[in-house]
This record gives structure tokens, sequence and C-alpha cells, in this order.
């Protein structure tokens, strides 16, 4: 098999819409990343996403929705301050952790009974799921570990053979995944953050919290993007974190050292920053917009194995606003490994 990338108009939707109909997996853009979609109801879809990633059983998806309606099929006892999250912040990148119906398949979120939903901020994403007139489950449309796509040609790098169609909705305006919001505790937890930040969640319902998870827990968790190793290139990423001129001398430093041990070394700097570096690093963004270095990211770490390089070395970014998403992505890429200049 070999993916149809399909444009995104009437023709290309309905024919990605029919797919879904018939029990197959396709892959659609959302203003985060691209999207591997299927049939929320249908368990053997569902499992073709899982071998089509290589995706672990226990990791949940996220079902997107096009109106409270869909919400009220999928998900019971709405919360009050789910209602107004989603008056505040839907369409948009932010996805609500809550009870599920009983009629929601096993597959669909690990054996666990809450579900999570979000409504996509993409046109495409919308028509689709009118057009299937049903939820769609969609986790990213990627290899599992791998950076996430955030165009069509990613997802046909990755999934190429696995799908019958890609619909190209362009490139991703957002770049990250949504944030993630466990509306199921006492206090509603940040599972995974996102480009809607928990300064903007506290505007809207004032009580909220970030969740810490722990690597050596076998607690089951309610969110993807969460237990796993996740976004990683294939060569080595190494987070510098410091001062701004040590950070710049310790990435010089290092990779002078992976040169002189035959390696090929790249950096992922900032705009502010480059002229340290030159021509040949990959900048990432500003370091005072961290929008655009969400925007970027993927798109970066995925340029760096595509130069063939075997190390790359990224300056750390404020975790303030958005910035909190960003390094959450980055450190996790990096499988956590960063030092100190």
């Amino acid at each position: 098999m070999v993916a149809q990338i399909l444009t995104a108009g009437k023709r290309g939707i309905h024919s990605a819409a029919q797919a879904i109909g018939y029990g197959e997996i396709v892959a659609f853009p959302t203003e985060t990343v691209y999207g591997l979609g299927a049939d929320v109801l249908n368990r053997e879809a569902l499992l073709k996403i899982f071998k089509a990633k290589g995706r672990p059983a226990d990791n949940p998806l996220i079902a997107h929705v096009n109106s409270y309606d869909m919400v009220q099929r999928l998900v019971q006892n709405i919360p009050a301050d789910a209602v107004r999250l989603m008056e505040a912040f839907w369409p948009g990148p932010l996805t609500l952790v809550m009870q599920k119906r009983p009629e929601v398949p096993y597959e669909m979120t690990a054996g666990l009974d809450t579900i999570a939903v979000r409504m996509p901020a993409h046109p495409v994403a919308l028509a689709l799921i009118e057009a299937c007139g049903q939820p769609i489950a969609a986790p990213s449309a990627n290899r599992s570990g791998l950076p996430s796509p955030t165009t069509a040609q990613d997802v046909f790098s990755d999934l190429g053979d696995e799908i019958p169609y890609i619909i190209d909705g362009g490139p991703c305006s957002v770049g990250i995944e949504s944030t993630v919001l466990d509306m199921t505790s006492l206090r509603p937890l940040i599972l995974r953050p996102g480009i809607i930040t928990i300064e903007m969640i506290r505007n809207c319902i004032r009580s909220v919290s970030n969740y810490e998870y722990h690597p050596q827990s076998d607690e089951p968790v309610k969110s993807p993007g969460v237990k796993y190793r996740h976004y990683a290139p294939k060569a080595k990423l190494v987070i510098v974190s410091g001062s701004e001129g040590g950070v710049t001398r310790k990435i010089l430093d290092l990779v002078s050292k992976d040169i002189d041990r035959g390696l090929r070394p790249v950096i992922l700097c900032y705009e502010e920053s480059r002229r340290h570096y030159g021509a040949d690093s990959i900048v990432l963004g500003s370091k005072y917009r961290p929008e655009t270095v969400a925007r970027n990211l993927y798109w970066a770490l995925r340029e760096v194995d595509r130069r063939g390089m075997d190390t790359a070395y990224a300056e750390a970014l404020s975790q303030k606003g958005a910035g909190a998403a960003v390094m959450n992505r980055m450190l996790r890429a990096a499988g956590g490994h960063i030092e100190e200049a």
C-alpha cells in the first residue's frame, strides 16, 4: 500500500470520510499536528492506529469532535467547568479528560473510565468530522517516539506504506500537541502542557494545577504524551541550560569535541543567538515568542535527521507561558538529557 495524498477540498474530504466509514485509518491536518484518524467506536479501526504507529496499548487516544452534541455522545456527567473551558477555548488546542460513556471502546481509552476530547481549530479537520457524522479518534500521524508531523510529507515519510489516504492541509499553525486537562480530579490537572497555558486556564476556571509524572511509576495515565519518550530525532539531542554566555560557550565546546571524535553535530538556536553559531545552525524561532518555537520545533527535529547529523545541541527556553510546553517537548525529545553551562 502507498498512501494517496488528497487535496483538502470537498472531494478529498469525502474520500477520506468514506475510508473511515469502511474502517480504514486516514491522516488529516489539525492546527496542532497531523492526526491519524479512525472511527471512535470501531475497535478494529482503532487497533489499526496502534499497529501503524507502533503505539503502546496503554497509551489512550484523543477523540476529535465538531460540536457539543458529539461530546455528549462520548461523555457523561460533563462538569460545569468543562463547559466554561469549551466556550472559552474551542475550537482550539485544548483537550479535556472526562468520564466516558459505557459504549466507548476499551481500545479508545486504554481501559480507563475516562476519555480525552477536543474540538480542533482547523477547517479541514472540522469538515472531515462533519462528513463522517461522528467523532474521530486521532493521535499524531507518526511512528511512535518520532517527532510529530506538521506537514503531509512528514506523514508520508513515516506512514506512507501503512495508510490509504493523507489529506494535505498545508503546514500546521501551532506545531505542538494540545494542552490536556484532566477534569475528573478534585482539582483540574494539566496532564500535558500546550499553547493554552495554565495562566489562560486560570483566567477561566481559576482552580488548576500541573501534574508531575514519575517515570518509575506504574500508574496508568489519562493522556498521551506523558508516559513515554516522545518527539525524538534519531540523532542524540542534548539541551543546554544556563546563562546566555555560558550556554553559547558550552555548546561550542561540545560541538568542537564531537567534531574531534568524527561526529556530525548541529546546533538548534534562536533568532537572537544565531550570530554565535554560524549559517549551518537550525533556527527554532524567537526566544521571546515561544509560539514561533512551537511552530518550528518538530520541523527542526526532523531537519536534524534529514541532514544526517549524529548529535544536536539545543538552547534551553524560558518556561514562562507557552515556553513550558516547548521545553516539555524538547526535554522528552532529549530523553531528559540536559547539560548545565
